[in-house]
């Protein structure tokens, strides 16, 4: 990887359906006019983008970096109980570094849609716990746990929070998550996020959360929220995002953004050398399927079970 001032390890593409606005080709177009080496790819709940990611950013001489921003309950995947999406799920981002980290992304979201299923596809931290390896974790937008909990004053749980995620990916793997977007409450979050990080050494990263490329996308992206939540935009109680600054930034804007805490831009940049997915195409990968019956071939048994 040729070497970068700033990494962006929090894109929402056109695969976050009626969320994300960013289509790909237009995004390593933007990477490449902003000399960016590397670039993430992190759907909501879903990996449906992750191929087509990876063979394009190639294509464009960009390294992929595959994710996700997971949905996890705030107990069991299995209780659905709670009475609104808010309460259901909070955010969390993962990147994968490896094909161990890549096959255990693909085991969470499909436990979270097969098994956690509730409003959204969701995972907990049992799942998280038993799926860690290979992966790097960060705790996400104002929608995430700790940055919620600190936002509402609860720096006791948040601090256990970040712990416990601390614990299950492990020393070096999860990261605090911190946005300059002009929400009011992400100037809270994020001064309670940079005393975490000090408090338990736990590493900064800067993100932008981009749902759309430019700037003036804003608008549309808002149309795209109320096809959506099947409001309009004239409704005042409609899901809208607070503001209109989830655009690709280029590394300047991000470095100039973030002058007071530069290593929460260098750490993007070293994230981004520790995650190195190779991905074999061409190849068939078939299960291996056992016989009981010793004196009956695979093919017997196909035919048998067929017939039956």
């Amino acid at each position: 990887m040729k070497h970068a001032d700033f990494v962006h390890l929090h894109v929402h593409t056109q695969y976050s359906l009626l969320d994300g606005m960013i289509r790909l080709d237009e995004l390593f177009k933007k990477a490449k006019e902003y000399a960016m080496p590397a670039i993430a790819i992190t759907d909501h709940g879903n990996m449906f983008g992750a191929i087509d990611f990876y063979q394009q950013a190639y294509k464009n001489g960009i390294k992929p970096i595959i994710g996700c921003e997971l949905y996890v309950a705030p107990r069991s995947r299995f209780d659905k109980t709670t009475s609104s999406i808010g309460e259901a799920t909070r955010h969390l981002v993962v990147l994968v570094k490896n094909m161990q980290g890549y096959k255990n992304l693909m085991k969470l979201t499909t436990a979270a849609h097969i098994e956690g299923f509730y409003y959204r596809p969701r995972v907990d931290k049992e799942l998280l716990k038993e799926c860690s390896e290979g992966l790097i974790a960060s705790s996400a937008c104002l929608h995430g746990e700790i940055a919620s909990l600190i936002v509402r004053g609860n720096m006791e749980e948040a601090k256990k929070a970040a712990r416990t995620y601390q614990e299950i990916f492990g020393e070096d793997n999860f990261y605090l998550e911190i946005m300059k977007n002009g929400i009011p409450e992400q100037t809270i979050a994020n001064q309670g996020l940079i005393e975490l990080s000090k408090e338990l050494s736990l590493g900064l990263i800067a993100t932008n959360d981009c749902h759309y490329l430019n700037a003036d996308h804003a608008e549309a992206h808002n149309v795209l929220l109320c096809i959506q939540t099947g409001k309009t935009v004239e409704d005042n109680d409609r899901m809208s995002m607070a503001s209109e600054q989830f655009y690709v930034r280029s590394s300047e804007e991000m470095q100039a953004l973030f002058a007071a805490t530069p290593e929460a831009i260098s750490n993007t940049v070293s994230i981004a050398e520790r995650c190195n997915l190779t991905l074999e195409f061409g190849k068939f990968y078939l299960p291996k399927f056992e016989v009981k019956n010793p004196e009956e071939s695979l093919d017997e048994y196909l035919e048998r079970k067929a017939i039956e």
